[in-house]
Parts: structure tokens; sequence; C-alpha cells
């Protein structure tokens, strides 16, 4: 290996170390648990999403991880057909620091623009994931 590419792989492990650090604070065993499942089947998709996903768009400082989330939430949401990702995605948020309560807010929020069936569909994960963690039922509005 010569210099050139030894200095690449360094960067693509810096890159990657970067990510897994920020992935363990945002998503915890969440995320980890897609990276892993990624391993047997393709494992460039799991290092791109850690080295990539989180090693320089998540760990940018212009947003703070519970502004990302929010955002995540929103766009996993009208993209419909995204229930896996919202459940670590919810998952995160409350690991940032979302209450529930902003969370169903948010995806409240999202049937304006989303419609009803895909906020339905997000609260319903959300649904999952709150009683997963003893969290429902959720205040009153």
């Amino acid at each position: 290996m010569g210099v050139s590419e030894q200095h690449e792989a360094g960067q693509r492990q810096e890159r990657f170390d970067r990510g897994m650090e920020m992935l363990t604070r945002v998503d915890g065993e969440g995320g980890q648990r897609v990276i892993d499942a990624l391993a047997d089947i393709n494992p460039e998709l799991g290092h791109q999403v850690v080295a990539w996903g989180f090693g320089e768009i998540y760990s940018r400082p212009e947003l703070v991880p519970r502004d990302r989330q929010l955002v995540t939430l929103g766009m996993l949401t009208a993209l419909g057909g995204c229930e896996p990702q919202l459940e670590v995605h919810i998952n995160a948020a409350l690991n940032v620091g979302l209450t529930p309560t902003e969370i169903t807010e948010a995806l409240l929020h999202s049937a304006v623009y989303c419609g009803f069936p895909k906020a339905l569909n997000a609260t319903f994960v959300a649904k999952k994931v709150f009683g997963e963690r003893g969290l429902l039922p959720v205040a009153a509005n």
C-alpha cells in the first residue's frame, strides 16, 4: 500500500470512527443493530451510513442532534414506508432530549404537509417505541 493509499485509508477510518461515536451517542443500540444487519449483505452500505451519514453530516455543528432528529422525523414521515427507520429515529429523538409530547406534536404537525395516513403510520411507530420505553400514555395536549 502506497503513501497515498495509506492516507486515504486513514481518512476513511477517521470518518468511520467519528461516525461511530456520533451514531452511538444518537442512536445507541438501534444504530448498531442496523449496521450489524448489513454486515453479511452490504457492509459498505453500513460503512457509508456511519462514515458519511454520521461522521460527516450528523457531526456538523450547525444543528444540534435534537434539531437534526426533528428534521429526520419529518422527512421519514413525509417519505412514508420508512417505519423501521422511524423506529430507530424516534428512539434517537428521545436519546437526544426530545420529549414524547414534542415528538407527537411534530408528527401531528406533519399531517398538514404529509397527510393523515403518513402521520398516523409514524404515530403508531412512536406508540410502539414509547410503549417499549414505558412512556405511555403521553400527556394530553
